[in-house]
C-alpha cells in the first residue's frame, strides 16, 4: 500500500511524498517534467524489500517552497526534511535526470546520511553554455504560451525510438502527467538547472558506492558523457540499457527494479 504524505516544515509550507513497504529506506527523486509519481512502475516491486519514499520536488505534487529561488539544493533540503520526519539516518539515494542533480547536492551536503548514490540518466556535470542556452530557450517558449506544445514535444524526445513507435499511449499518459505542473514551476526547475554547480569531485570523494544507469539511446544525457563520469568513485556500479532512452523507469521498469534492488542491497549489506 503506498501512503500519501504532507506536511510543513521551515520556508516549506507544504511537503509531500509518497511511501510505501519496509526495510532499509530507499528513496526515488523524480526528474523533470515530473512528480514522484515517476516511479510508480518500480516501487511495488522494490516496497517488498525496500522501504520507498517519493518525494515531489517543490513546485510539483502539493509540495511549496517559499523561502527565495529554487534551486538543486533547495531541492536536496526537501530530501532531508522528509528523512528527518521520518526518523531515517541513512538512505540510498536515487535520483532521475534533475532527480540526479537534486541527489548529488543530497550527498554534497550530507554525507553522513547517504548509504549509496543511484544516478538514472543523470549527470555530475554542470551544464555547459551551449546546454543553458537552450534551456534559456525552452523558457521563453513557455513563457510565450508554448508550454503544450513544448512539454508534448520534450516529453516525446525522452523516450527511444523503439518505445516511440509501440507505446503511444504510455508516452502519452506521460505527457498528461507532466502538463499538469505550472508554467512557473517548469521555469523555476530549468533555472535551477542552468544555476546548478557541477559536482564531479563528489564523485571522486564518494565513501559510498554510486550507480549509474543509462540508455544507449538517450539524448538528454548522453551515454558517452555518462560513461566519462562512471569510474570517478571507489566503488561504481553501471548498468547500460538497450533499445531505452532516458526513461527506464517506463521503458524497462523490471530491469530498473532489479538492478535498483541489487545496488540498494549492497549498500546496505
Amino acid at each position: 500500500m503506498v501512503a500519501y504524505h504532507t506536511f510543513e516544515a521551515e520556508n516549506f509550507p507544504k511537503i509531500s511524498y509518497r511511501k510505501t513497504g519496509n526495510g532499509d529506506p530507499l528513496i526515488l527523486i523524480h526528474g523533470f517534467p515530473e512528480n514522484g509519481t515517476l516511479w510508480q512502475q518500480v516501487w511495488p516491486e522494490l516496497s517488498q524489500r525496500f522501504m520507498v519514499i517519493a518525494p515531489d520536488l517543490p513546485g510539483s505534487g502539493e509540495t511549496v517552497y517559499n523561502g527565495g529561488e529554487l534551486s538543486v539544493e533547495v531541492m536536496a533540503l526537501t530530501v532531508q526534511k522528509i528523512m528527518e520526519r521520518e526518523g531515517i539516518e541513512e538512505a540510498v539515494i536515487a535520483g532521475h535526470s534533475m532527480g540526479g542533480y537534486a541527489a548529488l547536492a543530497f550527498v554534497d551536503f550530507f554525507p553522513e546520511m547517504t548509504k549509496g548514490l543511484s544516478l538514472v540518466h543523470s549527470s555530475a556535470y554542470a551544464d555547459t553554455e551551449e546546454k543553458r542556452e537552450t534551456r534559456r530557450k525552452a523558457i521563453g517558449i513557455i513563457r510565450k504560451g508554448g508550454k503544450d506544445v513544448f512539454v508534448r514535444q520534450m516529453v516525446t524526445n525522452l523516450f527511444s525510438a523503439y518505445f516511440k513507435e509501440n507505446q503511444t499511449a504510455a508516452i502519452n499518459r506521460q505527457i498528461e502527467t507532466s502538463l499538469v505542473l505550472p508554467e512557473d514551476s517548469l521555469v523555476d526547475f530549468y533555472n535551477a538547472m542552468i544555476n546548478r554547480q557541477g559536482r564531479v569531485e563528489v564523485l571522486r570523494s564518494a565513501a559510498f558506492p554510486v550507480q549509474w544507469i543509462i540508455g544507449r539511446e538517450d539524448n538528454a544525457t548522453p551515454m558517452a558523457q555518462a560513461l566519462q563520469q562512471c569510474y570517478l568513485a571507489n566503488v561504481n556500479f553501471v548498468s547500460v540499457y538497450a533499445d531505452c532512452g532516458h526513461m527506464s523507469m517506463i521503458e524497462q521498469p523490471a530491469k530498473l527494479v532489479s538492478d535498483l534492488g541489487s545496488f540498494t542491497a549492497y549498500c546496505f549489506k
